[in-house]
């Protein structure tokens, strides 16, 4: 929907239906919306009802579109791809994409229905219309203060959050702040950046004085039924920090532009803001003030996501929940969600079982694979970087002594990839074979490795973040056997983000030592508690001045891998543009332990009083986790492998200019609103 029709569309007020555990008596007509809490939380709860599920606004969706991931070739048409191909203007089109301007009905239930634009303005103009009323003086509303106060604070952190995502793909846009003549189009002008995030500034701080920590806590609250996805202070308060980090961050400053001499230069005054909205909500957190904390990272199988005897909520839980009775993804670390569809294998199954075709309940072939350029990040378990001379990383040992969440996170060469006895068709993946595929040809000249490009591993690798490699047929972790259905949700804002938002902002002001008086810890401090987390070692003193803010950036890279904030992250740095971000690579190597014959006919293993059939090397046979005896103990670790020629190879490199860094605004907005101006380039 174009700007002038969705504002104008927003003006009427809408009933809506069971979106955040309403009661039926808050649909109500137009007349009554204001009258009452009741009445007046049913109009804003159709805001929350548009909120997109980037996992579920399409079959295949794309919310990675950095460096991070590359999809199978039948996916060209999908956003991703296009992306890769400079084609910006297919956001808008592309069904697939969270943020496009497809499908938008706010009343709907079904994920399909709701994308970011398509919803935007629509939204905005109805927290206009809700702050009128709620501030006019002549209106009455029949209620308490605190009641009026949760009602304009949702609606000032939702005027705010909707510009913010806007500014996020195009930078500076009309703000919209008043309720708008519904019989003249807008003429307001786009604002520069800085001036759009003071406005969405004073709309968060609204909204984090308005709103109490914990809606629990209050009398209305407690009256509310569930309240685990409102809008709070945390929530209002994290957004203020990102505003104004986002404010300050090179691109933002310095405009687009090759080189990347300006990567490292922030504005100083607004990331000492960002830092002391951040701040805010670590110093909550520190002293046990509100509800929020990491979750866990205990696990008996970290491969498999299986987590230890008395974790409640696990990492892996951020994203998916399975046999919890539908329980929606996130825990106490998830700070802003939207409402979900639910628990339903089709969302599951097309949208977020990103790996191998072949196994992976028979899905098209439209699978992500993640870049080897972007698994680098992933350093040791001592904390250090892989180029660190002192990291102790050896190529010929690529896996060995890696940061816990590579293996968290990634599907690599040797991991035990089905762990139950696969049929005949399927056996040569029972462990994963993620090597050049040349060590996998069998005399009659079949593939027998997960390195088909059409629909399997593009790169060496595969994801393993959100979905476990056991949600496959044999393993449980799929609805075709019986295994319980899993729900899926990937949150807009967690804990570890404001973390690392926190550490940066104190870096662009003070290095690693740097610190807001609102909060206790450093900027080290604050990547140090997420190392904590994981079992990972702290920064290295000797990172100081751009080693540091570059081990910031390497935190946050592989910390909130693939959930989509990557390619606003190099934006913003001025990185997006330059070679070492451009291309996107494969990971190729050869197995080298036992590995005496390639190329070698089918050979028989007996596993657990079965026998099954493995293609390839004898190393496979010799090596790779193979409990041969049945005691239950893998006989070798994959993570100690031996591997030569590791290398990588060009996929795909992006020819971006400067016009990149910004999205192209919607021909009609363009067209038909004065001062609606275009990005330039497009």
């Amino acid at each position: 929907m174009a700007v002038a029709g969705a504002l104008l569309a927003g003006m009427s007020l809408t009933s809506c239906e069971d979106y955040l555990d309403k009661e039926p008596a808050s649909d109500v007509s137009a007349d009554l919306a204001f009258k009452n809490f009741r009445n007046a939380q049913g109009f804003v709860e159709e805001i929350y009802n548009c909120i997109p599920n980037m996992t579920q606004c399409g079959w295949c969706p794309g919310f990675n579109y950095g460096d991070d991931l590359i999809q199978n070739p039948q996916a060209d048409g999908h956003i991703n791809h296009q992306i890769d191909l400079g084609n910006f203007w297919a956001w808008a089109t592309v069904s697939e994409f969270w943020f496009s301007n497809t499908a938008a009905d706010p009343t709907s239930s079904d994920g399909h229905s709701h994308h970011f634009y398509g919803h935007a303005w629509y939204c905005i103009a109805k927290c206009n219309k809700g702050i009128a009323e709620l501030e006019n003086p002549d209106h009455v509303f029949n209620g308490t203060e605190e009641e009026k106060n949760l009602l304009l604070g949702q609606l000032y952190f939702f005027r705010g959050w909707w510009h913010f995502g806007m500014m996020e793909f195009f930078g500076g846009i009309p703000y919209i702040d008043e309720v708008l003549d519904p019989g003249a189009a807008p003429t307001n002008v786009r604002l520069s950046y800085q001036e759009c995030a003071e406005k969405a500034a004073a709309d968060f701080r609204k909204a984090a004085d308005l709103l109490p920590v914990n809606w629990d806590s209050t009398d209305t609250g407690k009256a509310s039924g569930d309240n685990s996805l409102r809008i709070n202070k945390v929530t209002a308060l994290s957004y203020l920090g990102k505003n104004y980090l986002w404010a300050a961050s090179p691109l933002m400053q310095y405009g687009a532009q090759k080189g990347g001499q300006h990567t490292y230069d922030y504005d100083k005054e607004l990331a000492s803001k960002a830092a002391d909205a951040l701040g805010e909500v670590l110093e909550l957190v520190r002293t046990g003030a509100c509800q929020y904390k990491l979750n866990d990272f205990n696990y008996k199988d970290i491969a498999a996501h299986e987590k230890a005897d008395g974790v409640d909520y696990s990492y892996s839980e951020l994203w998916l929940t399975s046999g919890r009775g539908g329980i929606q993804p996130g825990g106490p670390e998830a700070i802003m969600r939207g409402p979900s569809k639910g628990w339903s294998y089709t969302y599951y199954r097309w949208g977020m079982t990103f790996v191998a075709n072949e196994v992976s309940d028979g899905c098209d072939n439209i699978g992500h694979s993640p870049t080897a350029n972007y698994v680098k990040n992933y350093g040791m378990a001592n904390g250090l970087p892989l180029d660190d001379p002192e990291s102790g990383w050896d190529k010929e040992r690529p896996y060995k002594d890696r940061d816990p969440r590579f293996y968290h996170d990634i599907v690599y060469d040797g991991m035990q990839y089905i762990k139950a006895t696969p049929q005949m068709a399927h056996s040569h993946f029972k462990y994963a074979r993620l090597a050049s595929a040349s060590q996998f040809i069998t005399p009659s000249g079949e593939n027998k490795s997960m390195r088909k490009a059409e629909n399997a591993s593009r790169t060496g690798y595969l994801l393993n973040k959100f979905v476990s490699h056991i949600a496959n047929q044999y393993d449980g972790g799929s609805y075709m056997n019986g295994g319980a259905l899993p729900h899926s949700y990937c949150p807009y804002m967690r804990l570890a983000d404001v973390y690392l938002m926190y550490a940066e902002a104190t870096a662009a002001i003070g290095d690693r030592s740097g610190k807001s008086s609102k909060c206790g810890y450093t900027s080290v401090d604050a990547i140090n508690v997420l190392r904590d987390r994981v079992g990972v070692g702290h920064v290295a003193d000797k990172f100081t001045g751009k080693a540091y803010m570059d081990e910031v950036r390497r935190e946050r890279a592989v910390e909130l891998a693939f959930e989509g904030f990557r390619f606003h992250d190099l934006q913003r740095w001025l990185l997006l543009t330059e070679p070492a971000y451009a291309s996107k690579t494969s990971q190729e190597f050869l197995r080298v332990d036992g590995a005496d014959e390639v190329n070698m006919d089918a050979v028989e293993v007996t596993e657990n009083d079965k026998t099954i059939t493995l293609y390839g090397t004898s190393a496979e046979v010799n090596f790779y986790n193979i409990d041969a005896d049945g005691d239950g103990v893998p006989d070798n670790d994959p993570r100690d492998a031996r591997v030569s020629e590791f290398h990588e190879e060009v996929i795909i490199t992006r020819n971006y200019d400067t016009k990149h860094y910004w999205f192209p605004l919607l021909r009609d907005d363009v067209y038909k609103v004065d001062g609606f101006e275009q990005n330039p380039g497009w």
